[in-house]
């Protein structure tokens, strides 16, 4: 048993309290439950040093600041500490300074994705509690991480997807010893299968923000952000939003720190990007709302951020209005036309969502909403090579005589 600082867990809509130590969904109000600590008493038993010399992989550096309160229940794939990355060469494309614009590389993680944070502390969690069956939706990374965390627990997973979701995660959500099963709808919709099957299946439903959990996983980024800076933070973040558990996540624990004393000054300014195919969140903020009704036809490029309605939307729009932030949505062309500059001119491939960040980067700057001179973090939330990616044309027969003034 190590020391675990929660205190209770807290509805995120009406701040009624639940006990810790017990395995909760959503709140009796329907709303995603957050994970409440001590923070008084963290900040005297944990310290910036004890988390420098850490030796536990990645995100569990961080475990006296996580709910898991046994070793032996934090399951791990040997997570990384995943790197900041500047734009440099394709800034100017950008309308950017080299070096202002950096990508943070979430792809570098098991799975490919920054899906392994949240899943990774959620199974954990469900080991810790004895859950042996764990279902979900996904667009596909997040079942991916689901599959291969839950095997590495010893737990069953089963998954459903849109069945459009692309091919290369269904195989992968298989390979790595789960049930998936692609349904003829959107995320959704493969979310009330998971919810109407609870009580005949016995399963436990993992899906973003109906467990508490998931967000102090997806929290990790900003406390390996806030320490990868030296306990400073950027002025903006552009974070890839479907579900929204990270941006929430990060908002959380940037709060956190600040109770505890280990930052100051402005928080950043959060930017919650989405595609236009599929942008409830944008267009629930534009018009002052705090909810984000059911979005008809979703569609887009960025299946990772193809997500029609999110439970958690006031959470987000909340963290966007406090941060003095905004949203914003891109078409898939500007996306995918990013993708491609940054990654022919600085090497760099960003999935399609992590492409969204960019763009938006880029016409917020065009639109007067950032400056040149801010330091903006771009979350890549999954590696680009697991997604297409334009055929190559060239080819060369060498029985034939080589024509060489091709290559000059």
């Amino acid at each position: 048993m190590v020391k675990t600082f929660v205190s209770h867990l807290e509805c995120s809509i009406t701040g009624k309290h639940y006990e810790a130590g017990q395995v909760h969904g959503l709140s009796e109000a329907g709303r995603p439950l957050l994970v409440r600590y001590d923070l008084e008493q963290m900040a005297r038993y944990v310290t910036k040093q004890s988390i420098a010399e850490a030796t536990d992989p990645g995100m569990w550096r961080y475990a006296a600041m996580l709910p898991v309160t046994r070793p032996e229940n934090r399951i791990s794939l040997g997570e990384v500490i995943t790197p900041l990355i500047p734009l440099e060469r394709s800034a100017d494309g950008l309308g950017a300074k080299p070096g202002k614009a950096i990508v943070k590389d979430e792809g570098r993680l098991p799975t490919g994705s920054f899906k392994a944070r949240g899943l990774c502390l959620a199974v954990s969690m469900a080991k810790e509690f004895g859950i042996e069956h764990l279902a979900m939706p996904t667009n596909g990374n997040a079942g991916a991480a689901l599959a291969a965390y839950a095997r590495r627990a010893g737990q069953r997973a089963t998954v459903f997807c849109p069945s459009d979701t692309p091919d290369i995660n269904i195989r992968e959500i298989q390979q790595q010893g789960a049930a998936v099963w692609p349904v003829n709808g959107l995320i959704n919709d493969c979310g009330k299968i998971v919810g109407d099957g609870k009580q005949a299946t016995g399963w436990f439903d993992i899906s973003t923000l109906k467990e508490p959990y998931r967000i102090e996983g997806k929290k990790t980024m900003g406390l390996e952000l806030a320490e990868q800076m030296g306990w400073k933070l950027p002025d903006v973040i552009f974070y890839p939003t479907g579900g929204g558990t990270g941006l929430i996540g990060m908002w959380k624990v940037f709060h956190e720190l600040k109770e505890m004393g280990w930052i100051d000054g402005p928080l950043p300014r959060m930017v919650a990007v989405q595609a236009e195919g599929c942008a409830p969140i944008v267009k629930a903020w534009a018009a002052g709302e705090e909810h984000a009704p059911l979005w008809p036809d979703a569609h887009t490029v960025a299946a990772g951020i193809r997500v029609p309605v999110a439970v958690g939307d006031f959470l987000i729009i909340r963290a966007v209005r406090q941060s003095d932030g905004f949203c914003m949505a891109l078409p898939d062309e500007e996306i995918i036309a990013v993708r491609d500059h940054i990654a022919q001119i600085d090497g760099l491939l960003l999935c399609p969502e992590g492409a969204a960040t960019a763009a938006a980067y880029k016409k917020a700057l065009r639109d007067g909403l950032v400056s040149k001179d801010d330091t903006a973090i771009l979350f890549n939330c999954a590696t680009g090579l697991k997604y297409p990616m334009a055929a190559v044309e060239n080819s060369l027969n060498k029985d034939n005589p080589i024509d060489y003034s091709q290559f000059t």
